[in-house]
């Protein structure tokens, strides 16, 4: 078996003979508050059965991975990691982000350069110390959650983390459909490149793990090359002197809110990135997945976000790059081929559809997250899930089409506090709480033993606190960033008030009700 997915074992799922995910058993597992069972009309289930029989489709939910269900493990499976998140992340939509440091927060080359490199490296180290818990477990990201929040209060970060990824979808489906216009000199409307990149999406995440593991296996390649001759064209443009626009404290304002933004990018991954590893076996080492996703994904965002930074750093020198700039990000960036003519316009449409890679992993996480937010949507198929999602993200990208910067501004930070702030109450559980007794895996749907998740509902709501008093949003600007010249430390202020209040809440919830 070259890499774990979903075909090299029988789909356990595919053999029950019914669309009740609740009430599916893929083991002896023992669970002490069974869910009741929801009736299925026969003819519906008899037509989701054909359609989960179909050939490369994969059946599971939410349902754990059991080890006798794992695969065996393979140097080309570990290398697999890494180039899932090296594939999902070499992308237009975070080459846009890298724009962002000159445009928006007016920095010049080097400090966008080392503002972004910084705030990336804390990302992914946050979102590679998150995927480890899927091969340990065996569960998606959002199961194990319950065992860190509890199993209600998991919820609320299921739900944010499912507006999320829909949040990216519609990026995605936005940068792909402005590349394709301005291929097209503006003769296609925006609006069917949207239809493009959310049709692929939806087809790949449909299909599930093995056909999602293959098309990640492949797809960096064609991005890979054509973002080496995106620099070689635009390179000589790249104005690397390009100092600051700010002034005085507005610079380490800027500075500031600029790392926040691209550790936010990075970070957003953390509440997904065990869902891709849960095929593999349970002996998978710790280390291996925090080297092999940290790899992927550091690499991945480096890449685009210089060559973004470099393309907004010619734009005051280069007419026809602030031209296109006027038009959109995505003819920016098809800017930077000028000169290769009609080859250029086909590096242009490689790279609007590279969008794609970074759309499928979102899209099949947030059908996830559906089935996890309770017994009804357990109860749907994962497949119908991903064309709900599918179906939301497209349309909000065909309403907000024309307004990309605003959408990168405000909501890749805002989602980047919660995602922070969560990551920071699993290290402090794992660290202070689980280091000798552990997880029982099994328990991953009995409410009855995971924890009652108090504490972290107040270490989560108090971060949100500090959230906003520290947030400087185009819409708001917290108190306490006003203080501080317009600096973005909604993140950090979010982090310190959970770090603060959870251990000593977790260890009064520990010592009353023993879990």
């Amino acid at each position: 078996m070259e890499y774990p997915d979903a075909h090299a074992l029988p789909d356990v799922e595919k053999t029950a003979g019914t669309v009740d995910i609740s009430s599916r058993s893929t083991s002896a597992e023992k669970v002490s508050e069974p869910v009741a069972p929801i009736h299925i009309p026969p003819k519906l289930a008899r037509w989701n059965q054909r359609i989960e029989n179909l050939s490369g489709l994969e059946a599971r939910g939410i349902t754990r991975v059991l080890p006798e269900e794992r695969h065996a493990a393979s140097v080309l499976g570990y290398v697999q990691m890494a180039l899932l998140w090296f594939s999902a992340n070499i992308t237009a939509n975070n080459l846009a982000v890298g724009m962002l440091g000159p445009l928006l927060f007016e920095l010049g080359f080097l400090d966008s350069a080392m503002c972004s490199v910084f705030g990336i490296f804390v990302g992914s180290a946050a979102t590679a110390y998150m995927s480890i818990w899927g091969a340990q477990s065996g569960n998606r990201t959002m199961i194990v959650a319950r065992y860190f929040m509890g199993y209600w209060p998991a919820k609320i970060a299921c739900f944010l983390n499912m507006v999320l990824m829909v949040g990216y979808g519609t990026i995605d489906c936005i940068i792909g459909g402005q590349i394709l216009s301005a291929v097209s000199g503006g003769g296609m409307s925006i609006i069917v490149g949207i239809v493009i990149v959310a049709l692929v999406s939806w087809v790949v995440a449909v299909f599930g793990m093995a056909i999602f593991h293959i098309y990640e296996r492949w797809a960096w390649i064609p991005q890979l090359i054509v973002l080496f001759i995106l620099v070689g064209s635009a390179g000589p443009s790249f104005n690397a002197s390009l100092p600051n626009t700010v002034e005085g404290s507005a610079v380490t304002a800027s500075r500031l809110s600029f790392f926040s933004l691209q550790l936010s990018v990075t970070v957003s991954w953390a509440a997904t990135s065990s869902d891709f590893y849960v095929y593999y076996p349970e002996s998978t080492k710790r280390p291996v997945v925090f080297l092999m996703t940290f790899t992927g994904l550091s690499l991945a965002f480096i890449l685009v976000n210089l060559i973004g930074i470099g393309l907004a750093s010619g734009i005051a020198t280069n007419p026809a790059w602030d031209a296109a700039n006027q038009v959109s990000s995505g003819a920016l960036i098809l800017a930077g081929f000028d000169g290769l003519r009609g080859f250029g316009k086909f590096c242009g449409v490689i790279v609007a559809l590279g969008v794609i890679s970074n759309n499928i992993p979102g899209t099949y996480a947030a059908a996830l997250g559906c089935q996890v937010l309770g017994r009804y949507g357990k109860m749907v198929p994962r497949y119908l899930w991903v064309c709900a999602v599918v179906l939301v993200y497209f349309t909000c990208a065909a309403a907000g089409r024309d307004h990309l910067y605003a959408i990168f501004q405000n909501f890749l930070a805002l989602m980047g506090y919660w995602v922070m702030i969560f990551v920071a109450i699993v290290l402090e559980e794992h660290l202070l709480f689980r280091r000798r007794p552990g997880f029982d895996w099994t328990a991953w749907e009995d409410r009855k033993r995971l924890p009652l998740g108090f504490a972290a509902l107040v270490a989560f709501l108090a971060g949100w606190v500090g959230a906003i008093v520290g947030m400087h949003q185009t819409w708001y600007v917290g108190p306490v960033a006003a203080k501080v010249g317009g600096a973005d430390i909604g993140t950090w202020l979010g982090v310190a008030f959970a770090l603060v209040l959870f251990p000593p809440l977790r260890h009064v919830e520990v010592k009353k009700f023993g879990r």
